[in-house]
């Protein structure tokens, strides 16, 4: 019995965004269109250079955001992730919940210390420059794995930046043990160019011996390949990693690479504001879909239909109605 269509694992963040011009960007000194990693003290200085402005706050993590959208489509999902016993670390046990999807947490594994957060800036030209302080998810290690719980899901999906942390990424492996002795589908995503360029070998180790489904960018599959083209990097990530392979390529769509062949699904054409969570949700989609017994074209269809109407919001997910209309109106 199958009780979870995804148990997912990864960074607890809550995400602060907000809208900046391109000149606030480099006064505050963040790397255009990265992840970059920071220390307490860094995040304190990039809130008091933000100032009284605006900003937006949820529950998040990139495995978060895509169990979220998960949830939304109609799925069951929990959560494998670690937070402080502070206020922050309250506010993202209630807006997980909130949103539908179970998790480790609970009143007794809760340490002292602090939550972890990521600051979003948003350009106008609508890419993301994101500064992480990991705080607490620093930890992550396998007592967040609820075994039972990941023995009854239909797929592990696995968070990439977890290789950043030494007990994070062992944790991963450890989920994907458990997984592949339970029958359980395994799915894990790149995550970022700074998690490949920095930590491209323990990317590989947490795939191995290889996954159902590996999700990536342009930029992160011809890095991790050192390709040319697409399709050779899709190609050489078949071979290595994955039984199936997802490029995605921002507008235009994203190509599936089975044993079958290639296979590509064009973005809708929208006016975008903020790229945050296009990727998150773009996985959610596609396992929903998967979890749900339809094929990896109608998955990468309602992929690509989420993936366009999200950054036409500010924030990382859609109101859950929007996702539901989303679902409703590609044939599945």
């Amino acid at each position: 019995m199958r009780d979870y269509d995804l148990f997912a694992i990864g960074n607890a963040l809550v995400d602060i965004e907000t809208r900046v011009s391109d000149d606030e960007l480099a006064a505050l000194g963040v790397d255009k269109g990265l992840m970059t990693l920071i220390d307490e003290a860094r995040r304190a200085e990039l809130l008091a250079g933000l100032g009284e402005r605006d900003t937006h706050r949820a529950c998040g993590g990139s495995a978060a955001n895509t169990v979220i959208a998960l949830a939304q489509f109609g799925g069951k999902g929990f959560y494998a992730c670690r937070v402080a016993s502070d206020d922050t670390g309250d506010f993202y046990m209630s807006d997980l919940a909130a949103n539908g999807v179970d998790s480790n947490l609970g009143a007794g594994n809760r340490p002292d210390g602090v939550t972890g957060t990521c600051v979003v800036l948003v350009t106008p030209d609508t890419e993301r420059s994101m500064s992480t302080f990991l705080g607490a998810t620093a930890d992550i290690d396998s007592s967040a794995i609820d075994a039972a719980a990941l023995a009854r899901a239909k797929y592990l999906y696995m968070e990439g930046y977890l290789v950043a942390s030494p007990t994070g990424r062992a944790a991963a492996i450890e989920a994907h043990r458990i997984a592949r002795e339970a029958g359980v589908r395994t799915a894990l995503t790149l995550s970022d160019v700074n998690m490949v360029g920095g930590f491209r070998e323990g990317l590989i180790e947490m795939a191995a011996p290889g996954v159902d489904l590996l999700f990536s960018n342009r930029d992160e599959a011809l890095l991790m390949t050192g390709c040319n083209t697409l399709d050779d990097a899709g190609a050489a990530l078949r071979g290595e990693l994955a039984e199936t392979v997802v490029i995605t390529d921002g507008a235009n769509g994203c190509a599936v690479y089975t044993e079958d062949g290639i296979s590509r699904h064009d973005a809708t054409a929208v006016t975008a504001i903020d790229s945050n969570g296009a990727g998150d949700m773009f996985a959610g989609a596609y396992l929903y879909a998967l979890t749900q017994g339809q094929t990896d074209s109608n998955a990468a269809t309602l992929a690509c239909r989420a993936a366009s109407k999200v950054v036409t919001h500010f924030g990382p997910r859609l109101p859950a109605t929007e996702t539901m209309l989303v679902r409703d109106q590609v044939p599945g």
